[in-house]
């Protein structure tokens, strides 16, 4: 049972909710908290929840944060140093990594090696740094627990798998994000505010333009294939417009296990704190008839870019996933800053992946060079765009 709990990006989507799961259980306290710049939520949580450490990332706002929260008892640090004290917190049962990007990488293999059994939704932890991270998890005996709602799905389908042998294969499903249905003619004049228009799901905005850009279902079918020994011919992917569906597994018998529920990352966030029970949570009941029909669809490779590099990544290997990854953390954020087009993301993503070299990484700072030779690559051509 978890009484304790580390949360890193707890001013985040994932992290908010994650509070909400908090102030459902009487007997779950927090440890540590941290935030990268909102220092002003990261102070109201210090307030509210009393951690012992609280960090901010941006170091830049250290000062003013740490005057902001003198008279409190609570401990402050930042940067790095910071993220990882508070992943490898003593009096943490498990550290939930909610972190945006490839920061969250460090991180995760240091809670690993602290021996912290750990909840992760930074799936960008998995795609660059994959086998790592899944050596150090093993090396050291903890658990890892999916967050992201389609990975819990599987990992809750899986609770009655007589045996790894029976699986067929594991079916994600896509909500298709805004642009579902559209032509690349059709998508090259999208605006940002149109991207972080999400039908279904509310979160932060690099995910929600990785949702729009389909490179958020790319990244969770790296994801799946290292959480779950799968091969990537193994994994499928349906686009499934209501969100209802989270994903699926189909056994050798050809039998399909599905796991159900509302559009809301409380499920699977309280899922992964509470394993192996189940306990009343703050979601709303799922009724099917007020959806009356549920509908999937084909994903579509040619105009989403991103998705189909991600798939290629897998079958490339090594640090091409990293590359990929990296890319797409600059990419994503040139095109919020309105300085490169939608179908640009695609594109540098798809060339950054091809640039790098399929050789696996022997340690982090393999992984390290290979995300920044991407994210330069990216920059550069940017500029010529």
């Amino acid at each position: 049972m978890v009484n304790n709990i580390s949360i890193l990006g707890s001013t985040g989507s994932i992290g908010t909710q994650a509070l909400d799961v908090v102030d459902n259980r009487d007997n779950l306290k927090v440890s540590a908290i941290t935030a990268n710049t909102n220092i002003k939520v990261l102070e109201e949580q210090v307030r509210k929840y009393k951690p012992a450490l609280a960090v901010v990332f941006d170091e830049s706002k250290f000062s003013e944060f740490r005057s902001s929260v003198a008279d409190t008892d609570t401990r402050v640090s930042a940067g790095m140093d910071g993220l990882i004290e508070a992943a490898t917190f003593a009096d943490a049962d498990l550290v939930l990594n909610s972190v945006v990007g490839m920061v969250g990488l460090l991180p995760t293999l240091a809670a690993a090696n602290a021996k912290k059994n750990i909840a992760l939704a930074n799936k960008e932890t998995l795609v660059a740094g994959g086998s790592l991270v899944m050596k150090a998890v093993s090396d050291n005996g903890v658990s890892l627990y999916p967050v992201d709602s389609e990975h819990s799905a599987i990992f809750q389908c899986l609770q009655g798998s007589p045996s790894d042998k029976a699986l067929k294969r594991l079916i994600l499903t896509a909500s298709g994000g805004p642009f579902f249905g559209k032509t690349a003619e059709e998508l090259k004049n999208v605006t940002v505010e149109q991207a972080l228009n999400h039908p279904n799901w509310d979160m932060g905005a690099k995910i929600t333009i990785d949702s729009a850009t389909m490179m958020n279902k790319g990244l969770e079918i790296i994801e799946a294939s290292w959480l779950f020994d799968m091969p990537a011919d193994r994994i499928d992917v349906v686009v499934h417009r209501e969100s209802v569906i989270h994903s699926m597994i189909e056994y050798v018998d050809n039998s399909v296990i599905a796991q159900l529920g509302v559009p809301d990352m409380r499920i699977p966030i309280q899922y992964a704190i509470t394993y192996p029970e189940r306990f009343p949570s703050p979601v709303a009941q799922l009724s099917l008839t007020e959806y009356g029909k549920l509908t999937f669809f084909e994903p579509d490779y040619d105009t989403f870019k991103c998705l189909r590099a991600c798939k290629e990544a897998i079958d490339r290997g090594g640090l091409c996933m990293a590359a990929a990854n990296g890319a797409n953390e600059v990419a994503n954020r040139l095109f919020r800053e309105r300085k490169i087009s939608f179908l640009d993301i695609g594109d540098l993503v798809y060339e950054a992946m091809l640039n790098q070299e399929n050789a696996e990484p022997k340690t982090v700072d393999d992984v390290l060079e290979a995300d920044r030779t991407a994210r330069e690559l990216v920059a550069e051509r940017a500029e010529r765009l």
